[in-house]
């Protein structure tokens, strides 16, 4: 089984990967607003992920070592959505909101597709 720490690794490059295309589209096409608003809900659900990957592994050394583990950090991770899509409603000729929602999932639909290819090859 892979480590959390791993598949994070892989998921950055998919992710630098699908911000570079989303750079390309805000760059040469007539719809900055909403390719920035992925780029901002990708950058602030990247962010989430990688709040999940470090308590995971506070989560796993705590239970391995017997002691009280603490929460994976749901509220900050709530709030750092909270965060994303005040500042696409602060600026709206900036960035869409809803393309900024949809960018606050980018990394999760990469785990899933990530996952779903590992175990199809496994």
């Amino acid at each position: 089984m892979q480590s959390m720490q791993e598949i994070f690794t892989r998921q950055k490059k998919s992710f630098f990967f699908l911000l570079a295309l989303f750079g390309l589209g805000w760059f040469f096409l007539d719809y900055q607003t909403i390719f920035a608003g992925l780029i901002l809900g990708s950058l602030f659900g990247m962010y989430n992920f990688w709040i999940l990957v470090r308590r995971m592994e506070r989560f796993d050394r705590a239970i391995t070592e017997e002691k009280r583990a603490k929460s994976l950090g749901m509220g900050l991770r709530f709030a750092s959505g909270v965060a994303a899509a005040a500042i696409a409603l602060s600026l709206p000729e900036e960035f869409n909101l809803i393309s900024t929602v949809i960018g606050l999932m980018v990394p999760y639909v990469l785990l899933f597709t990530d996952r779903l290819l590992f175990h199809r090859e496994h």
